[in-house]
């Protein structure tokens, strides 16, 4: 089988985080707000939104009822046993084996996921935090199954929607849902708190069609070792845990990952990524082609930002 093509790019004159062209790592200062609303925009207290800007996430039990999560839950399962899904597109197989990773675009494919990712309470949140109206950059499933469900290498998920997907500033976050118990030993999700006030550049050029390899084990977009000693030094490791339905936000550019999951417990959640409609992507920092609309939306941002919740929701 032939290796894909690696493709070497200039940095262009807009790019205030590159990555991926150099011969060695680097750590620089972040250079956006961490925080752009205020506390009369949303549901967040002053105390939750000193806490965002410090620590990059934030943390909630019973934000969801549980009418919202037991329907996610059915539809997890029958998502999972569907063999036509496993074919899609837009699912992602573990490596060696034929069980799902995860399943992109769920708030498109499937009306029950769509209704959490709308989620009035997530929005408020998400639309607090970025400063005005936001719309889905991505969604997803991760299936961590139990005894054999894999890793996820610490990353910025910024590094790579920077580099891959154009998005220009650090004006986006991630919402976790968990649709299982998080527990300490079956892979939580591992947060270096803090870390969204550094950028990591990381080595090595992005291969044509990069995402095909990437989504089921990362290579290329991955810190060094040196710079994660050194973030983990200065700002330790948490990892939020939480019963099903417990959800966790957490800024684009934060260091993140989760180990393997050896216990018999699954843990599986449903990741919601909001984007600032004033945030939307442009041409791929690495100067190939967008990544597929899948993973990052380009088609619809006009088309489906969220506006205020009412009174009533």
């Amino acid at each position: 089988m032939m290796q894909s093509e690696v493709h070497t790019a200039s940095v262009r004159a807009d790019d205030r985080y590159p990555s991926r062209h150099q011969p060695v790592a680097g750590i620089s200062a972040r250079q956006d707000l961490v925080v752009h609303g205020r506390v009369e925009d949303g549901p967040l207290t002053q105390r939750d939104l000193l806490f965002y800007e410090d620590n990059g996430y934030l943390g909630f039990e019973g934000l969801l009822d549980e009418t919202d999560i037991s329907s996610c839950l059915e539809e997890l399962q029958r998502l999972r046993q569907d063999e036509a899904v496993k074919q899609a597109e837009e699912a992602v197989i573990e490596p060696g084996s034929r069980e799902l990773r995860s399943i992109f675009a769920v708030h498109r494919s499937s009306k029950v996921m769509r209704r959490l990712c709308q989620h009035p309470k997530l929005v408020a949140i998400a639309r607090q935090l970025l400063g005005g109206d936001v719309y889905i950059h991505q969604s997803r499933i991760n299936y961590k199954g139990g005894f054999r469900g894999k890793e996820f290498y610490w990353h910025s998920d910024f590094e790579t929607w920077h580099v891959e997907d154009g998005i220009p500033a650090m004006r986006m976050l991630s919402c976790s849902i968990s649709l299982t118990a998080n527990t300490p030993h079956n892979g939580p999700l591992m947060i270096i708190p803090g870390s969204h006030q550094r950028y990591v550049s990381c080595v090595g050029e992005t291969p044509d069609n990069h995402y095909k390899d990437s989504l089921r084990h990362q290579e290329v977009g991955v810190p060094d070792d040196e710079s994660l000693a050194r973030l983990v030094d200065e700002f330790g490791i948490v990892a939020p845990t939480g019963l099903a339905g417990a959800v966790t936000f957490f800024e684009c550019n934060i260091m993140h990952g989760s180990n393997s999951n050896i216990t018999p417990l699954p843990r599986s959640n449903i990741f919601v990524v909001y984007n600032s409609v004033d945030n939307p992507p442009q041409a791929p920092f690495c100067g190939l082609p967008p990544r597929p609309n899948f993973i990052a939306e380009r088609e619809d941002i006009s088309a489906v930002p969220f506006s205020p919740p009412s009174a009533s929701s």
